[in-house]
């Protein structure tokens, strides 16, 4: 059954109709598994909050063909969309845009090409941003779980014949955590599977050397860093280092060129950093980044003053001001994507 308060707390109009043509591949070939086990089909809990299964109860092949799977992917066929999250899915959101998301015309074929691993949110810094204090689980009830999961995982990925890619950091660091560390460790070796990090890049070149394989086969590596000056990135970063974040980057840059992954810089674009956004691009290409996502603010819940730092709602006092350098941005003509910034 739909649980209709999921919906209600993301403004979700479930009895709407997008009239869409195009057919979002997602709830097709994306599953998201969270630190409780409970599997998404789509790459964001936000964009569609509604579970299709617990990893602790069943076999993930299971839950790929469950009943509450095919009902959300009948939303997507006959074009309503009426269970997605039109306000801030990214995808939607630039469906009339020139922007290649891997729509389709025909009905896509349900083989899981993406997992997301969120089972863990064990992090070595407390953004602001966030979260409201450390975490790390490095024993006891939240951790012995995350390794279960990770188990289970593993096992089904042994299982697979076709392409995968397994992303990891929706929630945490991987390289902080124990759980994710236990998980690089312990993925089969196959030559049908990928890994895309998502990291802060604090703890990348201490500990990358211990999962050589997950190196090897990365398609893409993702660095999170919200400052391109030592005290704009120590203020919304707390706990990290200027000195060892921009060692670790250096770091990812020389091995991008040398293994030949896709390298990426993250921003989450706030009133503490909205001036830095063209640094943020230049930054990416002395990096020798490929691209450079600035995001807008996402409200977790953990500022008490959230509207204050979100440059992007045009209601903010300082909204134009974001604006112009937003179109400074705009006209250096690099590669950059604005995620839900306009």
């Amino acid at each position: 059954m739909i649980n209709p308060r999921l919906f209600d707390q993301y403004s979700i109009d479930t009895q709407k109709d997008l009239n869409l043509n195009l057919r979002c591949t997602r709830p097709f070939d994306t599953v998201l598994i969270d630190k409780r086990g409970s599997c998404y089909a789509c790459e964001c809990t936000a964009w569609l909050p509604q579970s299709v299964g617990n990893l602790q109860a069943q076999p993930l092949g299971e839950i790929v063909k469950s009943d509450m799977a095919q009902l959300l992917r009948s939303a997507i066929l006959d074009g309503t969309y009426r269970y997605c999250n039109s306000a801030q899915c990214s995808y939607l959101l630039e469906r009339d845009k020139d922007v290649d998301h891997g729509w389709s015309t025909e009905t896509p074929a349900t083989v899981i090409k993406h997992l997301r691993l969120a089972i863990d949110d064990s992090c070595n810094l407390r953004c602001p941003s966030c979260r409201n204090s450390m975490t790390f689980h490095k024993e006891g009830a939240a951790h012995d779980l995350g390794i279960r999961l990770a188990d289970r995982i593993n096992q089904w990925l042994a299982e697979q014949t076709h392409n995968i890619q397994v992303h990891l950091g929706s929630d945490g660091d991987p390289f902080a955590s124990h759980v994710y560390r236990h998980f690089m460790e312990h993925t089969p070796r196959l030559t049908n599977v990928k890994y895309s990090i998502l990291t802060n890049g604090l703890m990348f070149k201490e500990f990358h050397t211990r999962v050589p394989y997950i190196i090897d086969n990365l398609n893409e590596l993702g660095v999170s860093i919200d400052g391109t000056s030592r005290e704009t990135y120590e203020r919304l970063r707390l706990g990290g280092r200027w000195d060892k974040v921009m060692e670790n980057l250096e770091c990812i840059s020389g091995l991008r060129h040398k293994l030949g992954f896709r390298f990426t810089l993250h921003m989450v674009v706030q009133r503490g950093n909205y001036h830095e956004m063209m640094d943020m691009v230049e930054m990416g290409k002395s990096l020798g980044a490929d691209e450079v996502y600035l995001n807008r603010i996402t409200d977790w819940n953990t500022l008490p003053n959230f509207a204050q730092h979100d440059v992007a709602d045009p209601t903010h006092p300082e909204h134009d001001e974001f604006l112009k350098h937003l179109h400074i941005v705009k006209s250096s003509r690099e590669n950059v994507t604005y995620a839900t910034l306009e």
